[in-house]
C-alpha cells in the first residue's frame, strides 16, 4: 500500500512495543469523522477496526483499541484544542510482496501516516487460511470479509464460545463441527452433550440430530458405561470422600494404600505392565468397600482393644453406600460390559467414533448423568481420548 490521501487519517504521537498512539488529523473540533474508500463509508477510529502505519518502507498493521478526545496543545503557542485519539496495538507487518506477517520488527518513529486499511488489504490479513475452507464468520467492521482459521491449530488448543441463553452458543458449537468436518473429513470429534440439546427424539419417539445422519453416532453414558476404576486416585478422592470431613486425610491415605493394593491384586496376570495407583486397569469396588470396613470396625483380644482405625470411616463408608445403592451411579459403579481391564480398547475406539458404526462425530449424552458426577466424567473422557 503507498500512501494516499483518500485513505490518511492521522500521525502516530507515541510508540511503545506493546501499544501505539495516534492523533486523527481529519475532522474538526475532535470529531471521528466517516470516511469514504473505494465507495464504502468508513468510520474512522471503529474499535475493532483496523489501520496501517505506513513511513517509509515500512507499512505495520495495528487495530484500534480504544478511541477517545483529549484536549491538548501540540506547540507551546498553540492554544489547546479538542483532538480525536486512538489507541491502537500493533498485529503485524505487510511485506513489499504484499504478505501479511505476525508480529513487528520494523517499529516506525512519530510522525508516521496511519491510513484507514482498504477491503483489498483486509483480505490479504485472512488469506492465509482460506484454502482450508474453515471459514467461521467474518468481520464487523467489514461484514463482506470472511475469516477463516486453521482448523488443527485451533482445536489443538482451549477455546471458548460464550454468551448468555439464547444467544446461539449451541448453534455455534454445531456449525463449528460441520464446518470443521467439511476442512478435516477424517477428523473424529468427540461431544459431551450435557443437556440432550444434539441429538434428541420428539414426543412420537423419531430420533433428531443436529447432524446428518451417518454422520455422528449417539451414545447414552449410561449404557456405554464410563466404569468407575478408570478414575484416578485424585477423580475417586472428590467422589468418595468429603474433604471437610475431619477424618478425611486419614481417610485419603488409606484410599491411597488399598486402591494400589486393589489395582495389582486384580491383574497379575498383566506380564510386564507397570501398574501405578492412576493405571486404568480393573479391580472389583466391593473389594475396596470391605477393606475400608474391615478397618473401621477392627478389633483385637476378643473385642476388648479397638484397632488403630476403629471408627474412622463411619462418614466415608455411609457416602460410598448411598452411592453405590443409587441407581443413577449405577453406569459407574455397577458395569456390566466394562468388567475386566480388556474391555478398555473397545471403549476407547467407542470414544473417538472407531466402533460400529464407525462415526465421525460421536455424541455422548450426559443429560441423564448425576449433575455431581458430570465434571469427573467429562473428564475421564477427556483424559482417555486424549491418551487413545
Amino acid at each position: 500500500m503507498t500512501a494516499e490521501a483518500d485513505t490518511l487519517i492521522g500521525a502516530l504521537i507515541d510508540i511503545d512495543e506493546s501499544a501505539l498512539k495516534a492523533v486523527l488529523t481529519v475532522g474538526e473540533g475532535g470529531e471521528f469523522p466517516v470516511v469514504t474508500i473505494d465507495g464504502e463509508e468508513v468510520m474512522a477510529g471503529r474499535l475493532g477496526s483496523y489501520v496501517i502505519i505506513s513511513q517509509g518502507g515500512i507499512e505495520v498493521v495495528a487495530m484500534v483499541m480504544r478511541a477517545y478526545q483529549e484536549r491538548r496543545a501540540f506547540r507551546k503557542e498553540q492554544r489547546a484544542q479538542e483532538f480525536a485519539m486512538l489507541d491502537l496495538i500493533p498485529l503485524g507487518e505487510l511485506t513489499r510482496s504484499r504478505a501479511f506477517t505476525r508480529g513487528v520488527i520494523h517499529f516506525p518513529t512519530p510522525g508516521a501516516e496511519v491510513h484507514v486499511i482498504r477491503p483489498s488489504d483486509i483480505h490479504i490479513l485472512f488469506k492465509a487460511y482460506r484454502d482450508f475452507g474453515f471459514e467461521l464468520g467474518y468481520l464487523p467492521s467489514h461484514p463482506s470479509i470472511g475469516v477463516s482459521l486453521h482448523p488443527s491449530n485451533l482445536f489443538g488448543r482451549h477455546f471458548a464460545i460464550l454468551g448468555q441463553s439464547g444467544a446461539g452458543k449451541s448453534w455455534s458449537v454445531t456449525s463449528t463441527i460441520q464446518r470443521a468436518l467439511k476442512a478435516m473429513p477424517n477428523a473424529h470429534i468427540i461431544l459431551l452433550d450435557l443437556h440432550g440439546e444434539y441429538v434428541w427424539k420428539d414426543s412420537g419417539g423419531n430420533v433428531s440430530s443436529a447432524f446428518q445422519e451417518g454422520v455422528y453416532r449417539y451414545l447414552d453414558a449410561r449404557q456405554l458405561e464410563i466404569p468407575y476404576w478408570l478414575l484416578t486416585y485424585s477423580e475417586l478422592v472428590d467422589l468418595l470422600i468429603d474433604r471437610d470431613d475431619e477424618g478425611s486425610s486419614t481417610q485419603m491415605a488409606f484410599l491411597r494404600e488399598v486402591l494400589l493394593a486393589s489395582r495389582r491384586k486384580a491383574n497379575k496376570d498383566l506380564k510386564g505392565a507397570h501398574i501405578s495407583i492412576d493405571s486404568p486397569v480393573y479391580f472389583p469396588i466391593a473389594e475396596l468397600y470391605h477393606q475400608f470396613k474391615r478397618a473401621n470396625e477392627q478389633v483385637t483380644d476378643f473385642g476388648k482393644v479397638k484397632g488403630p482405625l476403629y471408627g474412622q470411616f463411619d462418614e466415608f463408608l455411609i457416602r460410598m453406600q448411598s452411592r453405590l445403592n443409587d441407581v443413577r451411579y449405577d453406569f459407574l459403579f455397577k458395569p456390566k460390559l466394562r468388567v475386566t481391564s480388556d474391555s478398555l480398547e473397545d471403549l476407547l475406539r467407542d470414544f473417538v467414533g472407531l466402533g460400529k458404526p464407525r462415526a465421525k462425530v460421536t455424541v455422548i449424552d450426559l443429560s441423564s448423568v448425576p449433575f455431581d458426577v458430570r465434571p469427573t466424567v467429562s473428564a475421564q473422557i477427556g483424559r482417555l481420548a486424549f491418551e487413545r
